[in-house]
Order: C-alpha cells, then structure tokens, then sequence
C-alpha cells in the first residue's frame, strides 16, 4: 500500500527512535520508552523501539526492560557512525513501511538534526523541544489543572480527542504551547532529555521483548557525505541531570554575586558534594553558564535534594525542578511561588540563612 501520510487510519503504534552510540544505548532511550509506555496504554496500543546501528541487535532486549513491546533493529556498516543521509534514509523506509501513529526522537544533538529530515520527507509535522506528552484528554486537563494558570473549567474540551497533545515552551520559555498534528501522521516530536522519568528495569519485560531484524537497502547514491574520522573533544560540563544535590541561585544572590555564587558553593559541598545550578535570570546576566540552566528553557531535574536560593518561583522555573525528592527554598519573600512546591521554606535573607545552614550541617556532621 503507498505511503501517504494524510491517512492516518492506516497509521497505528507509538514508537521511538532509540538512539545508541558506539553501540551503547543512551539514558534518554530509556527516558523516551518509559513516556511512551504511558502513552501506548492510553492509546491501548504496541509500543515499538527503531534501532540504527552496525552489530547492535544484541542491545536491543535491554529497551524492553523500560516497557518497548517490540524492537525494530536496522543493522548496516553504514549505520555505524551517524550521518544525516543513512539515517533519515532508513528510518523514514521503515516508517513508510510500517506506518506509526506517533514517532518520538530525543532532542539530542543527533535528534534536532534527524527529527526534521524525516519530518520533511514524511510529510507531516514536527514539533520540537517538547517537555510533555499526552494522548487521553483527561490525562492532559489534569496536566493543565496542575501546571498552567488557565481556568480549566471554563474551557470547552474535545474530550474524545485522541490526538498526540504535544506541550512545549514558546516565545523564550515565557508561555508553553500544546500542539497538536490532527491531518497527518506519524505525530513526531522531539523530547527535551531529562524531562521524562526512567522507568524502573524490568528484566522479564526485557526477556519478552520481541526484537524483529529489519532489512536495510542503502546504497551510494543515497550517501552524499562519509565520516573519514571521528574526533572526540571534551568540555567540562556540570551534569544537573544525574546530579543528586543541586543548590540553585537566583536574583536573590545580586547584591553581592560572587559571594552568593561562594555560598552556594560551600552549602553545595557541605550537603555532600552537590552541584550549583542557577536560574534563567542567572545566566542571562552572565553570573553562570548555560549548562547550569534550571528550568523550562533549560535542564529538567530531579534530584534527591534541591535547594533554592533567593529563586522566586516563576512557573517556568518551577516546572524544572518540581519533582525533586526534597525541596528546600530560602527567599525573603514570604509569598514567593518557590514556597508552593517547597517542602521546607525559610523566610529570610540567603546571605543571613545560608551560613547558618552550612553550620549546622557541619555540627550535624560531627556529631555523628
């Protein structure tokens, strides 16, 4: 049957791209699968990995252990190191060939550049950066109740609709956006890694996974570029994303920058060897650098301890850093929006509180 993307009664499952590098499966495939999972649930359909790679079938098992159903392997030399042309090639076969409902690709470096090849070539839509998902319509306007400051009862839903509501920050992070792919499928999104939860591994689950070996047919023609070397640079980068202890610093530490950066730093270390984080205001004044950014417009996060200094609360910084395990803010602000989410708030000047809080975890310390 011809592809056309504009019958989408033909299209079915939700699927994800599951990106591996020198043949190691990524953190964000498990995050993607595990989203997926929830999706597939409420579609009440098959969830389906796509594996691109030279010699990875063995890796594939290990997708169902997060909750893929089924894992689609295309394995080909040419796949081995990823170009634009071989993957965008083999993919969008297989897509024509099979026809997801929905395409998930995680909004990786090689992610923003294959998620809108194939979009183009697929003919549908493309929304990217996206930092939730949702099929039901009652999951999603619980998601507005929760997360938005729209009157949600006073909305007029489409509640049968059971198209990919895909939520995203727009206009710099000051506004988030759902949308949503209703004459076109697959539905494809990119996915802000960090975002979605890991499931926890389930080795049944990844012993029932059914891995089906998909046919490649690449060719030269199809190859515009070739990879003669591969040159791996390093930069020193915080990782907030598996960082257990974050203390985050806002406008609060202005007064006095560097010795509000100093007593993060030190309350940091005393916590057991956490990280400073910042939010956008922070970074935009050049107090910290970019890989630091908490927030909706930066890292999603979800450590163990989040401590939030002088951090007002805005809505796009909250919906970074919400689900920590534990929340402790410190603002002068007795009505800051950081105390909604907080699950211990301190009223009062950070350059007054901080110190005493490095004491006493230092006396705790001791003591023991």
């Amino acid at each position: 049957m011809a592809y056309n993307s504009a019958n989408i009664e033909e299209f079915h499952d939700i699927w994800v791209f599951c990106e591996q590098r020198d043949g190691k499966l990524q953190n964000t495939d498990f995050e993607l699968i595990s989203e997926a999972r929830k999706l597939a649930d409420q579609r009440g359909s098959k969830l389906v990995g796509v594996l691109l790679g030279d010699h990875v079938e063995g890796i594939a098992k290990e997708l169902g252990g997060y909750g893929a159903d089924k894992v689609i392997v295309c394995d080909d030399p040419s796949l081995k190191v990823y170009t634009t042309d071989a993957y965008a090639k083999v993919l969008c076969d297989v897509v024509m060939d099979k026809k997801p409902e929905v395409l998930l690709i995680g909004a990786t470096t090689i992610g923003r550049d294959l998620g809108p090849r194939c979009a183009g070539r697929l003919h549908t839509g493309l929304t990217a950066d996206c930092t939730h998902l949702d099929i039901d319509m009652n999951t999603y306007v619980q998601f507005l109740r929760d997360a938005s400051t729209i009157d949600v009862d006073s909305q007029n839903f489409d509640m049968a609709d059971t198209n990919l509501k895909m939520t995203r920050p727009a206009f710099g992070g000051h506004l988030m956006a759902t949308i949503i792919c209703p004459r076109f499928r697959p539905c494809m999104s990119t996915v802000r890694p960090g975002v979605m939860k890991k499931a926890e591994f389930d080795q049944a689950k990844a012993d029932a996974c059914e891995v089906e070996m998909y046919p490649v047919h690449i060719s030269a023609d199809d190859l515009k570029t070739k990879v003669l070397e591969v040159v791996k640079s390093t930069k020193k980068t915080v990782d907030l994303v598996g960082a257990d202890i974050i203390v985050a610093v806002g406008m609060g530490i202005s007064k006095d920058v560097e010795k509000g950066k100093k007593l993060a730093e030190e309350l940091a270390e005393a916590l057991g060897g956490g990280v400073v984080a910042g939010s956008r205001p922070t970074i935009e004044n050049g107090w910290l650098t970019e890989d630091r950014q908490v927030g909706q417009t930066g890292k999603t996060v979800h450590p163990k301890i989040y401590v939030a200094l002088g951090i007002s609360g805005a809505i796009q910084h909250k919906a970074g850093m919400q689900d920590s395990d534990l929340i402790i803010a410190v603002n002068s602000n007795s009505a800051a929006p950081i105390f909604e989410v907080a699950d211990y708030g301190i009223v009062g000047d950070l350059f007054d509180v901080v110190p005493k809080m490095i004491s006493a975890i230092n006396e705790a310390k001791t003591a023991e």
